[in-house]
């Protein structure tokens, strides 16, 4: 029976992915605790959740991790943050949570390259190019968003450089991205957000043709010491279009990492930094071929982490063993998978680079193809998850239609 004992923050994908990692790879369940219980995780037998309806207060979140390690003394603890606010929670407090293994940054760290402006200011020193960004630390009048003094033009994307601040302001146009048509939506947008109390810089952003078919995502792990030691690129087919869950992966077809011109400069970036654990980046190819651009670094694991277990580097393997094992290897992956959380119907569907859906639709065929919630360990003999989870794929078929129409659809 092994020691091994993984603790998550958060009940959504990314816990679950992230859990069944761990499952795959040494048999074991994982616990996790958040404010509410979430489809992804529910009635799980792999993922053993529990409601602390105030988990994102710093002093309960330390109270139940001390009381949890308490409770299983000898064991090698694992602990991950799913979302960023969780994550920068336990950056911040995780020298005293020494119970635990915990392979996220330091907290130093968390204000250079956790808030996106100050991210472009390290991006800068490693030559790692990012969208042209117009950075306001408060409301503006229109005039002063006018496309001469951006010096970039309309539409143009408007979003808040600290997420972890953005999102514990809510209000009900919320929006993960906005797209603004003019000077005087973008001031709108800009003026609507800081209303909310929301206290840091909001950028202004060049809008980089193409659609979700020209997104990138890269996941980095670095060991205890820094060294960056797995790496892995996958293309995004899909994504959420839903107001809150727009930019997240909801397809993918993993590819040649060592591919990405970005590579060596981000592996750089990462060990100039000391960084440790995962890293995780949004990155955008334009029309021009071989001209990417990085929008973000997440502190931790994304929430589409199961498309690098999919693609052969398991993700707990990586923190289990190569954490502190005094290695050097860096290894880049290479292995096409087709991942997916929606239906791979919907990805096939609404997809718009036929030859990338060709692609996904051969790996099927080849059996090499993963969908996150279709884990037969924790749907046999378990009716109720196995209902759970055929109806969460269900509603992406309406989701999809309702915020993401393809023309002729009514």
């Amino acid at each position: 029976m092994s020691d091994i004992v993984p603790v998550f923050l958060g009940a959504d994908l990314n816990c679950y992915n992230f859990a069944r990692a761990f499952h795959e790879a040494y048999g074991v369940e994982s616990y996790a605790f958040g404010r509410y219980p979430m489809a992804p995780t529910k009635y799980s037998r792999i993922v053993h959740f529990t409601t602390v309806p105030d988990m994102d207060n710093e002093t309960t979140m330390m109270r139940i991790l001390k009381d949890f390690a308490a409770q299983h003394t000898g064991k090698r603890l694992y602990l991950f943050g799913c979302t960023d606010d969780y994550a920068a929670m336990i950056i911040r407090r995780k020298a005293e949570l020494p119970e635990y293994i915990a392979p996220g940054p330091a907290a130093d760290l968390y204000t250079t390259v956790q808030k996106k402006a100050e991210f472009y200011e390290v991006c800068d020193k490693f030559g790692i190019p990012y969208p042209a960004t117009k950075v306001l630390t408060a409301p503006v009048d229109a005039a002063e968003l006018s496309e001469e003094k951006l010096g970039f033009g309309y539409p143009l994307i408007v979003k808040p450089s600290s997420s972890v601040d953005y999102w514990k302001f809510p209000f009900d146009s919320m929006k993960k991205v906005y797209t603004a048509h003019s000077a005087d939506e973008a001031a709108e947008i800009v003026r609507t957000v800081y209303a909310s109390g929301y206290p840091d810089k909001m950028l202004l952003q060049k809008m980089v043709p193409g659609g979700d078919d020209h997104m990138r995502v890269l996941t980095a792990f670095s060991d205890k010491s820094g060294k960056v030691r797995a790496m892995c690129l996958g293309h995004t087919m899909i994504e959420e279009h839903t107001p809150h869950g727009l930019g997240n992966h909801a397809a993918i077809v993993t590819e040649d990492t060592a591919a990405l011109p970005l590579v060596e400069n981000i592996r750089q970036m990462l060990e100039a930094c000391h960084y440790t654990g995962f890293s995780n980046f949004d990155i955008k190819c334009s029309d021009e071929p071989g001209d990417f651009r990085v929008f973000e670094i997440n502190l931790r694991q994304g929430r589409s982490n199961y498309y690098v277990t999919a693609g052969g580097m398991n993700l707990a393997r990586l923190v289990v063993e190569k954490w502190d094992d005094n290695g050097d290897d860096c290894v880049l992956n290479r292995n096409e998978v087709f991942w997916h959380h929606v239906p791979a119907q919907v990805a096939f569907t609404y997809t718009e680079d036929p030859a990338l859906v060709r692609k996904a639709k051969a790996l099927k065929a080849a059996g090499k193809e993963k969908c996150s919630l279709l884990y037969a360990p924790d749907l046999r003999w378990n009716p109720v998850r196995y209902a759970c989870v055929l109806e969460q794929l269900r509603r992406q078929f309406k989701k999809f239609k309702t915020y993401y129409p393809k023309p002729g659809q009514n």
